[in-house]
């Protein structure tokens, strides 16, 4: 009886002693774990030191395209590394190793649109955001000089539905043009007005019919007709951008349609552009009344500051 008693003793500290070593081994997996997920951050050596970029409102640039930041050294462009951002506006990486006696003497921040693959070691004329260093940190913005340069938050837009490139009167409701013709026929004055735009951007105008983004066309000029009319009828269409949706419809539409209820948005697009679906940034929105008549006015909305790319650069 002894004897069994002093087995089971013995079965019980052998248990307790695997338990406690799986314990040790669980703790040290989830902590390279955690590690892992939290970021990929590298620790400084020699004469490297950590920049750390802080920024909101980026969106994913699909397989196509990937974000990349560079300091401004003695005005010259110097890559702090390259990253993506997933669909919920997470960075890749948020800590880039850098040369320490080039990043204390940086002056700007600039982050840049770049190609996949990208093959050259300058910046892109895609710049989205930057911003000067003071002291420690650079607080960037689109309205930096060596970003956009431009206040989207100003940017003011009105537009009408109409179809002028068909001679049927029963389809009006599937055109939209960005047209201010408060002052009657004739007397038709551009619908938008918006920031000039620097070198690697354009605009593009969009209706989202049933859910689904169709391209009014890309355009740099209020006054002038869009780059593309792939929608439109045979008749020649207004000198502004816009668009008529009767024929050549994408996949899952039919045209003509009824823009009533639809959504109608005006993107900011790079140059190259990357993708066929509209950029995040969004100067102008609006949604088309459910009662819309045809050739009157609808105002748009200009974006908010807080929606738009913003972000700090540490060092």
């Amino acid at each position: 009886m002894l004897e069994l008693f002093y087995n089971f003793n013995s079965f019980i500290a052998m248990k307790k002693k695997n338990f406690l070593t799986a314990l040790i081994v669980f703790a040290v997996l989830f902590t390279a774990c955690k590690k892992d997920e939290d970021d990929d951050i590298t620790t400084p050596s020699g004469n490297t030191t950590n920049l750390v970029l802080n920024i909101s409102n980026l969106g994913d640039l699909g397989p196509t395209a990937q974000y990349e930041g560079w300091i401004i050294v003695n005005n010259n462009p110097v890559s702090t590394g390259k990253f993506t951002v997933n669909q919920n506006g997470v960075l890749s990486k948020t800590h880039f190793p850098v040369d320490k006696t080039q990043l204390n003497s940086a002056t700007a921040f600039v982050l840049t649109i770049e190609p996949v693959p990208d093959n050259s070691p300058i910046p892109h004329d895609r710049h989205l955001i930057s911003g000067e260093f003071n002291g420690s940190s650079a607080s960037m913005s689109t309205m930096h000089g060596e970003a956009l340069g431009a206040d989207l938050t100003t940017s003011i837009g009105t537009y009408l539905l109409a179809t002028p490139t068909t001679s049927s009167m029963t389809d009006e409701l599937s055109g939209v043009w960005f047209i201010d013709a408060t002052a009657g026929m004739g007397n038709e004055m551009p619908g938008l007005n918006l920031p000039a735009l620097p070198a690697g951007w354009i605009y593009e105008g969009w209706a989202v019919i049933n859910g689904q983004p169709v391209t009014t066309g890309k355009f740099t000029m209020e006054n002038s007709a869009d780059q593309s009319a792939p929608y439109s009828g045979p008749l020649a269409g207004p000198p502004f951008p816009g668009e008529d949706f009767v024929q050549n419809a994408p996949a899952g539409l039919s045209f003509p349609t009824n823009l009533q209820g639809d959504m109608i948005v005006v993107t900011l697009e790079p140059v190259p552009d990357n993708s066929a679906e509209p950029f995040f940034v969004k100067p102008l929105t609006a949604t088309v009344p459910a009662g819309a008549i045809p050739m009157n006015n609808h105002p748009m909305t200009a974006v908010a500051a807080n929606a738009l790319p913003i972000g700090t650069a540490t060092r």
